[in-house]
């Protein structure tokens, strides 16, 4: 999201003056913004608007509102991911954001945001991690450095790239470090910390989150690296209309010996050297905000937990493969593991 005085100029401003104000933007997408004295946006103006004005033979005093386009893009409360899709893939940068009384609230730079996506996001951060011992003796796992920043913060970047606005951070072990750690704005989105009375599990402190903004939640470990593609695990998981995704990461098993296909004492035949291909749990997850309900009170929940409760329920639980790279920073070896990625991002 950007200032957004720079791009506003009035519909009584002439065309001279709005060449001031893009030549003002420098660098930055040559588009403005035009508003009406109600500051309801009217119209969009870019330098090219203006060049194709002038040679049809305007003049720059003639008013903004003569050159300007009045069919323009402009997302609205309910955002539509694959309309965001579309205009980043558009090559369509500077996106408004309008209020139901047509005003500008916000101002998106497709260049620099992979998406708005509408969910909330609760990253797990209370665990001891105690295989990356004595690392973690004075330092919570979460806040160990990868390259230049925290573990954690590389999620929550990523998430915030990804036009994310409500994250909270569950914490329990050394959790005044987290909370300092987000004493401070991001990108003017300030992350939550909720603090988990007990250890409850890989989900169960999703319950004290004071409450959520969307429909969909979007729950992960702390400790993980990934490049996920948000918008694609989205919109997979409306396209299903799931009610609950998990991030999937494929693992391959190969045996180095020849597999016997037996019936009963006899060998029907000989597999050699099989390569057996599975989905592994990545450990982030998209589900339903009416589904968080099912996450016992006060009880040690395990993610898993709540998709075998949903499985028996019969609800609607798919899995989404993820294609990037991924680790679980669980031991000293994957710990160094994205030490080695990190040089690379």
């Amino acid at each position: 999201m950007e200032r957004l005085a720079k791009y506003l100029i009035a519909d009584s401003a002439t065309i001279k003056e709005a060449l001031i104000a893009l030549n003002k933007l420098s660098v930055d997408t040559l588009t403005l913004f035009v508003i009406n004295n109600d500051q309801v946006m009217t119209g969009t103006l870019t330098d090219g608007d203006i060049r194709r004005w002038l040679v049809a033979g305007g003049s720059l005093d003639d008013c903004v509102q003569e050159a300007m386009e009045k069919k323009f893009h402009f997302l609205e409360r309910k955002i539509d991911v694959n309309q965001v899709k579309y205009l980043r893939e558009s090559q369509i940068t500077l996106v408004p954001y309008l209020d139901p009384k047509g005003k500008i609230t916000k101002i998106y730079d497709l260049k620099k945001q992979k998406s708005i996506l509408p969910i909330d996001a609760v990253l797990m951060a209370g665990g001891k991690g105690e295989r990356l011992r004595p690392l973690t003796e004075k330092v919570p796992k979460p806040l160990l450095p990868v390259g230049d920043k925290a573990i954690i913060d590389y999620n929550v970047d990523c998430l915030l790239s990804y036009g994310v606005e409500h994250i909270s951070v569950t914490v329990n072990y050394l959790k005044e470090q987290i909370e300092s750690h987000f004493k401070e704005k991001r990108e003017n989105v300030q992350v939550e910390c909720v603090r988990e009375p007990a250890y409850l599990g890989t989900i169960g402190s999703v319950k004290f989150i004071p409450a959520f903004h969307h429909d969909t939640i979007l729950v992960m470990n702390s400790d993980l690296f990934t490049n996920i593609d948000y918008e694609e695990f989205y919109l997979h998981f409306r396209k299903h209309d799931a009610d609950m995704s998990v991030a999937a990461v494929p693992y391959s098993h190969a045996v180095p010996y020849g597999i016997f296909e037996l019936e009963g004492h006899d060998i029907q035949g000989i597999n050699e050297k099989p390569v057996f291909n599975y989905y592994a749990n990545a450990g982030i997850y998209l589900i339903k905000k009416s589904l968080i309900n099912l996450i016992p009170d006060n009880v040690y929940c395990n993610a898993t937990d709540l998709i075998e409760r949903l499985i028996e329920k019969r609800r609607k639980v798919i899995r989404f493969p993820l294609m990037g790279f991924w680790v679980d920073i669980g031991k000293k070896e994957d710990y160094a593991k994205v030490q080695e990625i990190a040089k690379y991002l």
